[in-house]
């Protein structure tokens, strides 16, 4: 199995920049990258989900390990092992913000407008098509790692960032919590900025 090797904006951002590449389904490889991914997942308790890109692994791989808002129950396993390949948005509209955070990012923590629906189209590890409608806490979750498929960090597209930790983070949360703007209106995507830490 391909050793994990976290990538992250102190040392790795133009890596973490780069536009990844479509899957092909012939890669001999491509067990092996999703293992990693899953590995990474099962051994954080930090990690919502995760981009191959951010493993050193510069593929259109997604692994969603929780899509809930349930973010610090340590009593539940949110081990959806659900692969997004080759992930693409179809459609967007409403609007929902919250403080995002990202293994790659570090501490920093950004406010965040992203769609509250998004319809998607992916494939999965053996290469069937899918159409998915996402709402919610979910649909911001997929959409920030897409945004990593195309090098784009939640701190370039972020209204205010904020440095802090893991617990920092969960109590401020408690304050600042996932909002919902529209379930209906037209989304406007904010324009990316690179964001020099």
């Amino acid at each position: 199995m391909n050793k994990v090797i976290q990538k992250t904006i102190k040392h790795d951002e133009a890596y973490l920049r780069q536009i990844s590449k479509p899957v092909l389904f012939e890669d001999p490889n491509l067990a092996g990258d999703i293992n990693l991914l899953r590995q990474f997942c099962k051994d954080s308790n930090n990690c919502l989900a995760l981009a191959a890109v951010q493993v050193g692994v510069p593929k259109r791989i997604i692994y969603l390990k929780n899509t809930t808002l349930a973010l610090y129950d340590k009593d539940k396993s949110y081990n959806e092992a659900k692969i997004l390949i080759n992930p693409k948005i179809i459609s967007r509209k409403g609007a929902a913000k919250f403080w995002e955070a990202c293994v790659s990012c570090l501490d920093y923590t950004g406010l965040v407008c992203r769609p509250y629906q998004m319809k998607i189209e992916y494939y999965d590890q053996r290469g069937n098509k899918h159409l998915k409608t996402l709402t919610g806490f979910e649909s911001t979750v997929v959409a920030h790692e897409i945004d990593h498929l195309d090098g784009v960090l939640h701190i370039d597209i972020a209204e205010e960032i904020l440095r802090m930790d893991k617990e920092e983070r969960k109590i401020f949360r408690k304050d600042h919590p996932y909002v919902v703007i529209s379930k209906t209106c037209d989304y406007k995507e904010p324009t990316p900025r690179i964001y020099k830490v």
